[in-house]
């Protein structure tokens, strides 16, 4: 392990993106072995705890978790989530302490319709990602989907709005992050519900 980080630190990151993931994947919202999820343990270094690669996000145990650093790598563990370079980055640039990646068919059906983002208003759901119900219209980005995480972390870079705490990937799915897993996990509800209505609406 690292000198800041305890073995017991990260199983115990293990047990809570375990718990996380079950949830998602009751809801569909990772099928398979797809989805990651990811939880900031250090600052300086950044470090992260993120989801093992390819297990099934319903059955992690707190063992199924990768040590990351800011570029992705494991720093302790097996294989980390193919995104993991993509969550240090979300943490690195927005001060999020947890980020979610989910594919919901929400998600990509509206980044379809509206690639250059998706507009909201008039919504009390909005107060859930900290935005006023009326009188502001936010928009949820959409960026071009890329293998390259380098790549894709410059269009989520370019792309993002303070304002609004997720982007969706083209083709691909949804990132959400929050201040710790908790309002990561109410962000990625609340902003899922925005696309869901928006879907079934039209």
């Amino acid at each position: 392990m690292t000198a800041d980080i305890s073995a017991l630190d990260l199983e115990e990151a293990g047990a809570v993106l375990a718990a996380e993931s079950a949830r998602f994947a009751s809801f569909g919202w990772m099928r398979g072995t797809s989805g990651n999820l990811s939880v900031v343990l250090s600052r300086d270094p950044l470090r992260l705890a993120v989801t093992a690669s390819g297990h099934d996000k319903g059955e992690l145990t707190p063992a199924d978790v990768v040590l990351v650093d800011g570029q992705g790598a494991a720093v302790h563990g097996g294989k980390p989530s193919a995104e993991a370079e993509l969550h240090a980055r979300v943490a690195a640039l927005t001060g999020a302490g947890a980020v979610v990646h989910v594919h919901t068919v929400a998600s990509v059906a509206m980044g379809r319709r509206e690639p250059g983002g998706i507009v909201f208003s008039d919504l009390e759901m909005l107060k859930g990602v900290g935005q006023p119900a009326h009188e502001v219209e936010v928009t949820l980005p959409v960026i071009a989907n890329s293998q390259d995480m380098k790549v894709l972390g410059d269009r989520l870079e370019e792309a993002r709005d303070p304002r609004m705490p997720a982007v969706v990937v083209a083709g691909h799915g949804l990132y959400v992050w929050g201040a710790d897993p908790r309002q990561a996990r109410h962000h990625t509800e609340v902003v899922e519900w925005l696309l869901e209505l928006e879907l079934t609406g039209r």
